[in-house]
């Protein structure tokens, strides 16, 4: 959420930013100052009420001591009055405050400088590509093809338990899928992140507080008995960690990852380009998140495509890196990088990393804050990313690294499988 004092002071600002996103915020805007300055002079308002009859207290009490019990009485009639009129203000700060916020709500974050211009994913920048795409063998089929034929992934089976999108592993593919999840961990516990285990569901504050919600409600799993939701991302709950929490500036970075089944509803997904491993309901993902002084933020960002980088190139997979569009951005994000591998079966590019830098953006309606060196409270700096997701990275080596003898499987994962050929 974009700060209000902020928004106040740099109006012109925040519409042209918004621009880049190909979103028009000049009435938003408008209406959010406009609420702002009505929440603020009502509280000026009953700021002074307030004062004035704690005034007022002390001079009934006075007058009661001197024994002037009439003009204490007028006093008192006075007190009285203020009472219903900072009962009034009360409430009508209190629902301009509410309104305020729904709008708040409304406003994506800014991108930052280096964002490119743009309204479609065709508008993303490659700002980076490396690793041989392979010449695969005559007869080689796509991962849907092949999970059939080795008896690793049944899709129908899901639909029969659950529905579309809700796979299941077996034999070596389900193997293959725990290989990946602790190849992930551990090379985020080497790179300094904290594991951590964390519920599958959240609840609404929580939602809220990474930006989940409002802006993708109908994308998740809800509970209304419980108003609970499935999480979309373990983003949702490592961030949430450091909900209403003031560290100290010696306490930052601080660096977690966690494991979990992700969840999303995905609605109007349909087509070639969501078959298979595409597009799921239910995946695995393992989830690296970051909180940083603002100063080091976009450094750490740098550090966290590195890192990414540095496991695809051990899986030894094509891949791209693409720098998002405003167009293209997620709503919390400042600035976004994600990853694409390259499916040689299918021809085309899959997404399986976003690394992103919210900024303040979450740190604000998380109430995530630091004490700096003057004792200050500053908001800190959220970041997060994906390391990986694992359905499309499975579909790429799938893919890639089939022969007309079986599934290679690349050689950093062996130790983990403990089998070197799906066949």
């Amino acid at each position: 959420m974009l700060q209000i004092a902020f928004i106040r002071e740099n109006q012109e600002k925040v519409i042209t930013a918004l621009a880049k996103r190909n979103i028009d915020a000049t009435s938003v805007v408008e209406e959010v100052v406009q609420l702002d300055e009505k929440r603020r002079a009502t509280q000026v308002e009953l700021d002074n009420i307030l004062s004035e009859s704690n005034k007022l207290s002390k001079d009934i009490g006075e007058l009661m001591k001197g024994g002037e019990k009439a003009k204490a009485a007028i006093l008192k009639e006075k007190t009285v009055l203020n009472k219903e009129k900072s009962k009034a203000l009360a409430e009508t700060a209190d629902a301009l405050a509410a309104e305020l916020l729904e709008k708040l709500y409304t406003l994506p974050n800014l991108p930052a400088d280096i964002v490119p211009v743009g309204k479609t994913p065709e508008e993303n920048l490659n700002v980076f590509e490396e690793g041989e795409i392979p010449v695969l063998h005559d007869g080689a089929q796509p991962h849907w093809e092949l999970v059939k034929k080795y008896d690793i992934i049944d899709f129908e089976l899901g639909v029969k338990i659950t529905g579309a999108g809700f796979p299941v592993y077996k034999g070596k593919g389900a193997r293959l899928q725990r290989a990946l999840i602790n190849y992930f961990l551990d090379k985020n516990t080497a790179a300094g992140y904290n594991e951590v285990q964390v519920p599958h569901m959240v609840n609404e504050a929580s939602a809220y507080g990474t930006g989940q919600l409002p802006d993708k409600e109908g994308q998740m799993y809800h509970d209304k008995t419980d108003d609970l939701y499935l999480i979309p991302t373990a983003e949702v709950p490592v961030t949430n960690l450091f909900r209403d929490v003031i560290l100290n500036e010696n306490e930052l970075p601080v660096l977690t990852t966690a494991y979990t089944p992700c969840f999303r509803r995905e609605a109007g997904s349909y087509g070639a380009h969501v078959r298979g491993l595409n597009r799921l309901h239910q995946f695995d993902k393992v989830e690296i998140v970051r909180v940083e002084h603002p100063d080091k933020s976009y450094e750490a960002l740098d550090g966290m495509v590195e890192h990414v980088k540095n496991i695809l190139q051990e899986l030894k997979l094509p891949y791209r890196i693409l720098r998002l569009c405003g167009g293209d951005m997620g709503f919390t994000s400042a600035l976004t990088y994600d990853f694409e591998v390259f499916s040689t079966a299918q021809d085309r590019w899959l997404e399986i990393s976003s690394v992103s830098n919210f900024e303040t953006f979450q740190a604000n309606r998380l109430k995530l804050r630091f004490k700096d060196k003057d004792g200050k409270n500053q908001l800190a700096h959220t970041l997060n990313g994906s390391a990986l997701a694992l359905p499309r990275v499975l579909a790429g080596i799938l893919e890639n690294y089939q022969t007309p003898e079986g599934i290679v499987i690349p050689e950093v994962l062996r130790p983990y499988c403990r089998f070197d050929i799906i066949d």
